[in-house]
């Protein structure tokens, strides 16, 4: 394997590397509820998926403080 004769520089590294990015997570609307959800999951909101009822989403009880 060819070897470099010269050091490359850090700038020149970072150069080649500008467009190693990772991708923004594209969002859909739930058709349901119109949460942001991801695309193919099932909706952590409403509990649907393509539809129908996947998973039953129990409501969080506010705890009230009594003095």
């Amino acid at each position: 394997m060819p070897l470099p004769k010269k050091r490359h520089s850090k700038a020149r590294g970072r150069k080649r590397r500008t467009h190693w990015k990772i991708p923004a997570v594209g969002l859909v609307a739930c058709p349901q509820c119109k949460a942001l959800k991801k695309p193919h999951q099932v909706c952590s909101v409403c509990g649907s998926y393509s539809g129908r009822q996947v998973l039953t989403i129990e409501e969080k009880k506010e705890k009230k403080k009594e003095i």
